[in-house]
This record gives structure tokens, sequence and C-alpha cells, in this order.
């Protein structure tokens, strides 16, 4: 840079050895701007809408510190943590980063039961940590309804309450959400997606966490997996991968041409049933297996189409919901070796144990 500035032509008078001065300061000041800007990776330049799903069912993954230093080197913004751990938390301090801290599912009972548990609870895993960590929300249990963890369903909706009455008496209610993760095993109707609606069976846990949602003003968070809707099907390849080049769902004056806008409308739809349109979905998981079954189509070459084009793709909004970016968290950062059961479970992370990245992806 300096030899650059050194070379540029002789000014012939007094009054242009000063233009020129301020010229070339200007340039060089740029330059060095720009090489600072380098230098601290592209954490400024990350996706603002997309965050990753950070879990520790591994006995080979690298430190937190380590971790979040990955994370923050990639230009991302937002993380997801399954459970409120220490050394996660501590790495997460001053760094920036906007946390989606998980409840645990075995906790749903004892918190939906016991007020003071969820202050406890609350004071252990949230106040410890501010202002230094920069919580956005509580998820108050995860796929809890359809799936083994259901015994716990009945717990969510009062867990989700003292949760809050929690946050409130902390005085951060509005700055800290509470609200809870389902997948779409709540949904009775999904296609097309504007006949979206909840199952009967599942309305006993949905309606109370619906109402919830919109009286604290939180999102509902979702599960969407293109994946597992293709791998049932075996249908339209280039439509859960965003690559369909022309509409494939014509659904009234609505056009889809991926499978994910499909799935989250289909919930919005759901949501204007209930007379709770006005709740966001917040996508809290979302990816695509680079391997664990030789079936041909859980790929790296697919995990890094799906992720990159869903990268690129949240910022646009759905059909319903043209122009409202989806706050989307890739699953996950690394591959787990202790997920169960055995197979593509263990294979949806960008990165392997070792940080080295599982295939190439841009975030920003």
């Amino acid at each position: 840079m300096a030899s650059s500035c050194a070379t540029m032509a002789q000014p012939k008078t007094i009054s242009s050895i000063n233009l020129l001065f301020m010229y070339v300061l200007l340039i060089c000041l740029g330059g060095r701007i720009a090489t600072m800007a380098a230098a601290t990776g592209d954490y400024e330049n990350g996706n603002e809408h997309v965050g990753v799903c950070y879990g520790l069912l591994g006995n080979n993954l690298p430190s937190p510190p380590e971790a979040i230093q990955l994370i923050r080197s990639k230009g991302i913004r937002k993380v997801r943590l399954y459970d409120p751990d220490a050394g996660v938390l501590n790495a997460l301090r001053n760094t920036g980063i906007q946390v989606n801290v998980g409840v645990s599912n075995d906790d749903l009972k004892r918190l939906a039961e016991d007020l003071d548990f969820a202050k406890d609870w609350v004071q252990r895993h949230i106040l410890a940590y501010l202002p230094e960590v920069d919580f956005r929300y509580i998820t108050v249990g995860n796929e809890v309804f359809g799936t083994t963890a259901e015994v716990h369903a009945q717990y969510v909706g009062p867990a989700m309450g003292h949760v809050y009455d929690a946050i409130s008496s902390a005085g951060l209610q509005g700055k800290i959400m509470v609200t809870t993760a389902v997948h779409m095993a709540v949904m009775g109707t999904s296609y097309p997606p504007s006949a979206g609606s909840f199952s009967d069976r599942a309305a006993p846990f949905m309606r109370p966490v619906v109402k919830f949602l919109v009286d604290t003003g939180a999102p509902l968070m979702l599960n969407v997996y293109p994946y597992f809707t293709y791998k049932g099907m075996r249908q339209n390849l280039p439509y859960a991968l965003f690559t369909a080049n022309s509409d494939v769902v014509y659904d009234g004056q609505l056009r889809y041409r991926n499978l994910f806008d499909a799935m989250v409308d289909s919930v919005y739809s759901a949501l204007e049933r209930y007379g709770a349109g006005q709740v966001r979905i917040v996508v809290s998981e979302s990816g695509w297996p680079s391997g664990g079954e030789n079936d041909g189509f859980s790929t790296i070459e697919n995990a890094r189409t799906y992720n990159q084009n869903l990268v690129r793709h949240v910022a646009q909004g759905t059909p319903k919901r043209p122009g409202t970016p989806i706050e989307t968290y890739i699953f996950a950062l690394f591959n787990e070796n202790q997920k169960t059961p055995q197979g593509t479970e263990n294979h949806f992370g960008l990165f392997y144990p070792n940080m080295v990245p599982v295939y190439p992806i841009d975030f920003s």
C-alpha cells in the first residue's frame, strides 16, 4: 500500500500538493480500512437472518471457545443452544452473537409446577450471564408433541408461563421472548399451503401455546425439514433443494417453487385458523444430511445445495409473507457422533469436529 502511494505523479504547485495529498490520503485510508475489515473475517458482513444450531452430542467436539470463534469467523450472528451449557454461555460473553437458548424437555414438568424453580432457572442460566450474553429467545421444549417426549406435552404451556413470569420479574419481558419449538407433526393438513391446519390431536397442545404467543408477542419456533418430506415421498428433488426453475404448486393466487416455503406457509395458514395470523414464525431448525445412508440423495452435494440456497432464500420471505425475512437456524454446526439413531442424524453438520468444512458455504 505504501509503495503504491509513493508512485503517484508529483504535483506542480503548492495548492495541487495539498489537494493531491488529501486525495492520496483518502485512497490509502480506504485501502487500510478494507484491509482491517478483511483481517477481522466476514462477521460484520454475515447474513443477519441466518443462525446455526450448536449441539453438543459428540465426544470429539472442539471446545466451546473454539466453536464460538468458528461461528464468528464465518459471519454467523445467531446461535441456537439446546441446553444452557455453562461453557458455551461463557464463551458467548461479549461476542454480540444473539442467543436462542433451550429448556430441556426433562425440565418441563418441574418448571410447569414450580414457579420458584422457574425463577431459579432464569437466575442461573440467564441473569447470571447478563449483559455480556445477548439472549433473544428462551425455547421451552423442543419437538415435544409427536415424539417420544410427548409425555411432557401437557407441561409446555404452563412451563412457558412460569418462565415468562420469571423473566418479567427481572424486567426483561419484551427483551427476551419465551416460546417453544414444534415440527410438522402438529399439522393435520399441510397441502395445499392455504389449507394448512393443526390436527385435532394437537389442538389441546397448540391452542394454549398459540394463545401465549399472541398474548406476549413471541414467535413460534418451527423445525422445517424438506429432506424428511422428500425422503418419505421421493418426488421432485429440485422442489426440495430450491432448484426448481418453474412453479411446482399452484395454490389460488400463490405459487411455490420450493417445499420449504410451502411448509412454512401451511403453518401460517394454521395459525390464521386459530386467529393468530400475527404470530411470526422463526425456523428454529432446517438442514440436509451429507451422508449416513446410501440412498442417493443424502449427499454432500445435496446438503451444500440445500443449505446454500436456504441462506440466500430466507431474506425473501414466503408467498404468504413476501418481503418478510424468515429468521432461520441451520441444523447443525458440527457432525455429532453421539446423536441417535445412528445414520443421517450424525451427518447434518456444516463442519467436521476438527472444524474443517464438510462443504463450502457462504453465509453472507
